[in-house]
């Protein structure tokens, strides 16, 4: 790392740019010096802009590629590119679905509340997917258009609104697709098409956001489907897939309340006052108060939870197992503090105190790094020095015992000429 890193790590680290897990707090001490080698090994080539600086961002890229900092890096920087390319910015920002009601309905899917653990829960029904019909009302390339602002929604919205209700960091989703009735006969190629497309832009570009996806309803039909689609999956993708039969739903409950479980697929939920269950987006972060919350906590410039004095409506999500929540405000209900809902956090001066310090610590450990190769570097450049003078004089004992030589040759041809 040269000089210059070391000053804009300084300049960054003092505006708290590098995103500390403000929630939880908890840190795999192997992980996080691997974050920290390909953060500055990034830096240090300014590759690394604001937006992406942030530790979970990085350790998703190195946990895809298996902590391989090189292959890490590479895939970071294709992501980089791959963003400016398809201006993904300006698609999430700007990009209009209006075909979005139309979509729903030949294509049944969408976000449900959350899992026992607090992440999003995504499901599709893929089984009643009309193709045809899905590419009457919209297009391949709109319809990943469509799915590349959903995900970026995910990352800005419903992971930050989640981690805030959860008070830990969530940055991953549980997903069901349920295949009933799909098989190759019913899967054109254009569905395969586009299923093979979302998939690479996941894996390649939003890696390690799944964290576990029950295909459900499985028949022998889809069975002979799932080889054909697997062969262009990642190895680390496929470990968090579960394919599963009619018999799926004691596995499911273990990972999500009946409660954020709609009743088609077993659960108690309907619905019934928005139309259906995948016809909301359903999930803490569609509450305005937490949504504006989890922004001042986890947008641009990042603030102390201590410092934000917001009132949050704590949506109930009884399928969330919270932890360490305790008892009902008795005077608000419902409505609690950001202070109170993540009072057990200790998140505040103290903890920013800590990571100042132990920045502080990093460049100081960066600092005697360079101070010993510098004495390395003074060593060897001594020696070499020596090495040399020892080379000269060699040499001018060489030069000598040549001119010795030559003077004895004249000596011995002028005796023979006498």
């Amino acid at each position: 790392m040269s000089f210059k890193s070391i000053d804009r790590l300084i300049r960054r680290n003092s505006k708290t740019k590098l995103s500390r897990n403000i929630v939880d707090g908890i840190y795999d001490q192997k992980e996080e010096k691997y974050v920290q080698s390909l953060r500055g090994l990034l830096l240090a080539n300014n590759q690394l802009p604001d937006k992406f600086d942030d530790y979970h961002v990085l350790l998703r890229f190195l946990k895809m590629r298996g902590f391989n900092i090189v292959k890490a890096k590479e895939m970071f920087l294709n992501m980089l590119k791959w963003r400016e390319e398809c201006a993904v910015d300006a698609i999430a920002k700007d990009f209009k679905f209006e075909e979005y009601d139309a979509v729903k309905r030949c294509y049944p899917h969408g976000f449900h509340g959350v899992d026992r653990f607090g992440r999003p829960l995504y499901i599709e029904r893929i089984g009643l997917v009309d193709l045809n019909k899905l590419m009457q009302v919209s297009s391949t390339d709109r319809y990943v258009k469509y799915h590349i602002s959903e995900q970026e929604k995910t990352l800005s919205l419903r992971y930050p609104a989640c981690s805030l209700v959860s008070k830990k960091h969530i940055g991953s989703t549980t997903a069901i697709f349920d295949v009933k009735g799909l098989g190759m006969n019913n899967f054109s190629k254009s569905g395969r098409d586009l299923f093979i497309e979302i998939q690479k832009i996941d894996s390649n570009y939003y890696p390690e956001t799944l964290n576990q996806l029950y295909i459900i309803n499985a028949g022998a039909g889809f069975r002979a489907l799932w080889k054909v689609l697997k062969a262009c999956m990642e190895a680390r993708t496929l470990a968090k897939i579960q394919v599963l039969g009619t018999n799926y739903l004691s596995t499911i409950l273990e990972a999500v309340d009946p409660s954020n479980l709609p009743d088609f697929l077993g659960g108690t939920c309907t619905c019934s006052a928005t139309g259906g269950c995948l016809l909301q987006d359903k999930g803490p972060w569609t509450d305005q108060e937490i949504s504006q919350a989890s922004k001042g906590v986890f947008g641009k410039g990042q603030k102390s939870f201590d410092e934000i004095n917001t009132t949050v409506a704590c949506e109930n999500f009884p399928g969330h197992q919270e932890p360490s929540v305790g008892k009902l405000h008795p005077i608000s209900g419902w409505k609690r503090t950001l202070g109170m809902l993540l009072k057990d956090n200790q998140v505040g001066d103290m903890n920013e105190n800590i990571q100042q310090n132990k920045v502080n610590e990093q460049i100081s450990e960066k600092i005697q790094e360079l101070e010993n190769c510098s004495a390395q570097t003074q060593e060897t450049l001594q020696a070499l020095l020596q090495k040399q003078n020892e080379l000269a004089n060699h040499i001018e004992q060489l030069r000598k015992l040549l001119r010795e030589a030559i003077n004895a040759d004249n000596k011995a041809n002028v005796l023979i000429l006498k």
